[in-house]
């Protein structure tokens, strides 16, 4: 086994910055516990009385310019960029268009140095990786707010410290692995005269380039796992952004190329590469030879075709693609508390999420309750009138909402009433405009229920991003049960809930998420919503159902990025 390359001096300082991160989130990750290491509050008390206005500024500042600060990729000599903000302004940043040909080649080229730097290394330049990333948070999640529509504080948290935390719970994972084989042993097999012995170094390799497409409305949350879960296993990275939402990981590629090249590794370990209107750019790099691992987060047709395409030239593929929600209204003993919970993750980013609740399947005998039995027109009622309180004041309505960030959503949340009447069934709560007091020029749109009926599986077995939800009418419970089952069997969730006082219901919901492969929440009412996840407990995604072939993040989410490869002697 050749000597592993000298590390430089940033290097070895990593390691030693980061050992304590590193054993702490090490020691969550097995625990399952609750950790976090960059804190979700953009309270001044946190990040600095100046924090917010110099991201401000900083975010201001890429605005109209070239962004200088990649141009040392090998670039064809050509810029592009056409991001315009959900919220009205066009950000006016280009970026440097790569030579595809030349990329690959230097990401090939970086990658021997980088697998001969050894897991632990690598794990704690990453660390330093998302810790630069954490110093700008306030830059990130303005370039985030204007390039998906979220809105401020959420961009802030979930494409920030949550964001931050994934890549963080990645590394670990990664490192977890790669270090569950020793590097080296001796090996004896018992003999009648001596035994055999034989020395066994066993050395991590990576699969390859990975090329991570991103997409649109989590350009952090939704790249950093796989970014950094390739990295850690040695895989140079290419980054595809979505064409509207370039700027994050342009500011992302750009703090890893850094810290790369202080610790004395090469920077294009690490390239972003942005496409042209209409290029079709991840298709191009998903079928290079070289691309050995593909991290995608979109529509459901070209994760089918990655997937595909990946198996048949042995490509590993992670997807997360689309599903449809699902949750069961049974009974409750906090009515008040399961409205307030189910509007808010209705509300929450005007629903584009794939987390958020598409279908609650409600009994047609009605629903139990601490404030009397509800029919299924009154529980119906009762929870339009929760959004509506949530939504009547714009100015704190569209601190919830943020902007509709495309057509296709402006488009769902439009013919609510043409698919009323199509499902022969009633809108409960029509979508209201609301004006956003900053950005008059954002559309923003409140949260419209329409109510079906069971036998209409046509409508709701079909997936309306954005802020449409419908309530579907059953015979029972027991038929809410099956229907989330079987429909999330076929077309595949994210998420699934349940409400209900009965053991048994819940026993039952528990049974039918296991053998649909989704993830239940029970009984949320307070603070915690079924459309948020913590890292290092919570897994997202689960792998086991058509929304997604893989989970952040398990084992299986890291492992195969890397292989083991023997080297043995006799002693």
């Amino acid at each position: 086994m050749s000597a592993p390359a000298p590390l430089s001096p940033s290097a070895h300082e990593l390691l030693d910055r980061h050992a304590a991160t590193l054993a702490a989130a090490t020691e969550a990750l097995a625990a399952r516990s609750y950790y976090s290491k960059y804190p979700e509050s953009p309270s001044p008390r946190v990040y600095g009385e100046t924090a917010a206005a110099d991201g401000v500024a900083a975010y201001e500042a890429h605005l109209g310019h070239r962004y200088d600060a990649l141009a040392d990729q090998p670039g064809d000599g050509t810029w592009v960029g056409a991001e315009v903000s959900p919220y009205g302004p066009t950000l006016g940043t280009t970026y440097p268009h790569l030579d595809v040909d030349a990329a690959v080649a230097a990401a090939q080229a970086a990658l021997p140095a980088w697998r001969d730097a050894g897991a632990r290394v690598r794990a704690a330049v990453c660390v330093e990786i998302v810790d630069r990333i954490n110093a700008r948070s306030f830059e990130i999640a303005n370039a985030v707010m204007h390039t998906s529509g979220q809105p401020f504080v959420m961009a802030f948290q979930a494409a920030g410290p949550h964001a931050q935390d994934r890549a963080l719970e990645s590394v670990v994972a990664a490192l977890v692995e790669q270090e569950r084989v020793p590097a080296s042993v001796v090996w004896e097999k018992p003999g009648r005269d001596a035994p055999l012995r034989m020395q066994k170094d066993y050395r991590v390799v990576p699969r390859g380039l990975a090329l991570v497409v991103c997409c649109n409305t989590f350009p952090t949350w939704n790249t950093y796992p796989g970014l950094f879960a390739s990295l850690a296993c040695g895989n140079p990275v290419l980054v595809k952004p979505h064409p509207r939402a370039v700027l994050p990981l342009a500011i992302s590629v750009e703090i890893a190329r850094a810290v790369l090249r202080d610790a004395g590794f090469d920077p294009a370990a690490v390239q972003l590469l942005p496409e042209a209107e209409g290029e079709g750019l991840a298709k191009t790099l998903a079928e290079r030879p070289e691309v050995a691992i593909v991290d995608y987060t979109g529509g459901p047709a070209f994760g089918r075709w990655l997937e595909q395409a990946g198996a048949a030239r042995g490509a590993l593929v992670f997807t997360e693609k689309a599903g449809i929600n699902s949750v069961v209204v049974d009974s409750t003993d906090n009515l008040r508390g399961v409205l307030g919970n189910l509007a808010f993750s209705f509300t929450l980013y005007t629903g584009q999420m794939c987390t958020t609740p598409q279908n609650v399947y409600i009994p047609a005998t009605g629903v139990d309750t601490d404030e009397g039995h509800l029919s299924f027109d009154e529980f119906a009622d009762r929870l339009a009138a929760a959004v509506t309180r949530l939504t009547s004041d714009d100015a704190k309505a569209v601190e919830l909402l943020g902007a509709t960030v495309n057509d296709g959503v402006r488009a769902n949340i439009e013919g609510l009433d043409e698919l009323a009447a199509e499902a022969g069934g009633r809108v409960v709560l029509a979508s209201r405009e609301v004006t956003h007091p900053a950005y008059p020029e954002a559309v923003v749109r409140t949260p419209g229920l329409v109510a079906v009926d069971v036998t209409r599986e046509d409508v709701y077995t079909q997936e309306y991003f954005g802020p449409v939800s419908l309530l579907v009418r059953t015979a029972s419970t027991a038929q809410s049960i099956a229907q989330l089952r079987d429909t999330v069997r076929e077309h595949g969730a994210m998420t699934a809930a349940v409400y209900s006082t009965s053991e048994q219901t819940l026993d039952a919901a528990r049974d039918a998420a296991a053998d649909a492969g989704v993830a239940l929440s029970e009984n949320l009412t307070g603070a915690v919503f079924v459309n948020q996840t913590a890292a290092f407990s919570d897994f997202h995604g689960t792998g086991a159902n058509p929304a997604a072939n893989a989970a952040y993040t398990d084992a299986a989410f890291v492992a195969n990025r890397f292989r083991i490869v023997t080297s043995r002697r006799h002693v």
